[in-house]
């Protein structure tokens, strides 16, 4: 079913806001209660694309729990998951599912994992919501209110010594081992004291938004799970540019960005550019 793009007022995108807060934070709750009872558990995969990527039935059933309450509270609004797709429905409005965030962690019984929901409004994201349930820590931005670890308010650390700092690096799955992504990636492991890689890319945007790490650098990876942190992290402070230093904003399918402390820009785009000379593009 195809319906016309919304035109509606700002107390009724409020309204909206404010009903999809409270459905994504009931229902994100028993999607990782779902990861959390199979969590070491696991006896099927499947291996879903050449780059080794897998899915579990625990996506498909965590999935399943989401997509079937958002359909039924806004069955107007476009939705987007990680396994299923698109529903169809063409609206100003959309949400970004990514039922579980460490697929590959969680099968090797690593438990650094999450699930992801963003709301999006003509493509900027205005709520997101994660939640990370080995350790019952839910997450919640919106945009102009915020971002909150179990209602504690986060807010981004400068560090005072930034070449000090950790780091975390998100990449791809299509990037491999790409030269160029290598090549940064080396440089940004020697200018810091540790780049962390954690292939949960939820988990490092809300450890940004903690003040846990310092920044992270991302090299083409766009998903289901993307918006839900860079809301978070710029709602507790952070600046989020793409390599040239501009602000990023909406919707990109091949983004490269650098998320930091304000005061911490010049640093990080300096260290980007130093580990990309003398290549092209980005």
């Amino acid at each position: 079913m195809n319906i016309p793009s919304e035109r509606i007022g700002v107390s009724e995108i409020e309204q909206t806001i404010q009903a999809a807060r409270l459905l994504a934070e009931n229902i994100i709750r028993k999607a990782g209660q779902v990861a959390l009872d199979q969590f070491d558990r696991i006896t099927c995969l499947v291996e879903k694309d050449e780059f080794g990527d897998i899915v579990t039935a625990v996506d498909h059933e965590a999935e399943q729990l989401i997509w079937d309450a958002i359909s039924s509270a806004f069955p107007t609004h476009a939705i987007h998951s990680e396994e299923c797709g698109h529903n169809g429905i063409t609206s100003d409005w959309l949400w970004m599912v990514d039922p579980l965030d460490g697929t590959n962690n969680f099968a090797i019984g690593l438990p650094l994992f999450s699930v992801s929901i963003t709301l999006m409004y003509q493509a900027e994201p205005l709520l997101g919501v994660i939640y990370e349930p080995m350790v019952d820590r839910l997450f919640v931005a919106v945009r102009g209110q915020g971002a909150f670890c179990n209602d504690n308010q986060l807010l981004v650390k400068k560090k005072q010594e930034i070449r000090k700092g950790t780091i975390g690096w998100i990449q791809g799955h299509a990037v491999q081992h790409e030269q160029r992504a290598v090549k940064l990636r080396y440089h940004l492991d020697v200018s810091f004291k540790r780049m962390m890689r954690l292939w949960a890319p939820t988990l490092q945007w809300c450890m940004l938004a903690k003040g846990n790490i310092d920044g992270i650098v991302l090299y083409n990876s766009e998903g289901d799970d993307l918006y839900s942190g860079v809301l978070m992290a710029q709602e507790a402070g952070a600046i989020v540019m793409n390599f040239q230093g501009n602000a990023f904003k909406g919707r990109n399918t091949e983004p490269y960005l650098i998320a930091c402390h304000p005061e911490h820009r010049d640093y990080f785009l300096n260290t980007v550019r130093e580990g990309l000379e003398n290549d092209h593009g980005t």
